[in-house]
């Protein structure tokens, strides 16, 4: 992610947190309206909601720093420790809801104006739909996983409220207001799924998470492409908006420092070409020297004179 996208990515931040607390506004007087569980329950995910894009605003500001001497790689990992905090959020969220419901279903309360909630409710999720799929599609588009799981974030919301305008539905058609707790209920399991996965993906980007293999597959049919060069020790991972690519490359030890070098450019242009905002690395081995094979694996096994310094 360029520095120079950062004001339109904040933007966007700022977008969601706008609408977080507009809906949070809309729902709180939805359940105010009703008493419903379910669009208590709705409301409780707006605020976490506007946590979370609150979160995601940080994210983004931060990983928009430079490299710097204790961070030589940059700071984008941080998206992740966002992402991640979104799935701790959603999850509580999941849990609150869950719990309210079954309270509920225990102590049955009727509902009132309901179609003043329904129309309410519905509004919310309109704003939740457009500035999600935004969020989406703006994440996807600069490699951003705090704005793309902060939309998928409200997409879930969005979802919540579907679920609960069922359940209000059914209630003011029949008349059972146990509806009302079940459905809390089920939408409270739908979102523990959401947080799931979004823990998943922030600990998967966390331990350096090859990127995927299509992309894999493109770099190594570049490697391949080069006559009297061999290649080894190809290793990706991605870190927020940014990927990195490493490789050992060989050729010709008659070679000159110079033909080694040009070769070495070559490769890393092609793979920046393929893949937005990579950083690759290159190591040149003579193939002839049987030291060149001995370093394939991420630990090297130290030769027999080989001098060590312990930590």
């Amino acid at each position: 992610m360029d520095v120079k996208e950062q004001p339109s990515l904040r933007r966007y931040a700022w977008l969601s947190i706008l609408a977080a607390l507009i809906t949070i506004a809309i729902k709180s007087l939805a359940y105010w309206s009703t008493r419903s569980v379910g669009l208590l329950s709705d409301a409780l995910e707006s605020g976490v909601n506007l946590v979370a894009a609150i979160t995601a605003l940080a994210a983004i500001i931060i990983s928009a720093l430079p490299a710097d001497e204790d961070h030589a790689y940059g700071h984008q990992k941080v998206e992740y420790l966002s992402s991640g905090a979104e799935g701790a959020l959603i999850s509580l969220a999941a849990i609150s809801i869950f719990i309210a419901a079954i309270q509920r279903l225990i102590n049955p309360l009727a509902l009132h104006r309901l179609g003043l909630g329904l129309g309410l409710a519905a509004g919310a999720s309109l704003i939740n739909l457009i500035v999600g799929w935004t969020l989406i599609r703006i994440g996807k588009r600069h490699h951003s996983i705090a704005l793309e799981a902060d939309g998928h974030h409200l997409l879930t919301d969005v979802w919540t409220s579907v679920g609960v305008l069922i359940g209000i539905g059914l209630v003011a058609l029949t008349g059972w207001s146990i509806l009302d707790p079940i459905v809390a209920m089920l939408v409270a399991i739908q979102i523990g799924w959401t947080a799931y996965q979004l823990l998943r993906r922030s600990a998967l980007g966390l331990i350096d998470t090859a990127l995927p293999p299509a992309q894999v597959e493109a770099i190594e049919e570049i490697l391949r492409g080069y006559e009297r060069v061999q290649f080894h020790a190809l290793r990706t991972r991605q870190a927020g908006s940014r990927c990195f690519v490493s490789v050992h490359i060989q050729v010709p030890g008659e070679w000159s420092v110079q033909q080694g070098h040009d070769i070495l450019e070559q490769i890393e242009s092609q793979v920046r070409a393929l893949i937005s905002n990579v950083t690759v690395f290159t190591h040149l081995e003579p193939l002839e020297d049987p030291l060149s094979w001995s370093d394939q694996e991420l630990d090297r096994v130290p030769e027999p004179d080989e001098k060590r310094i312990d930590n």
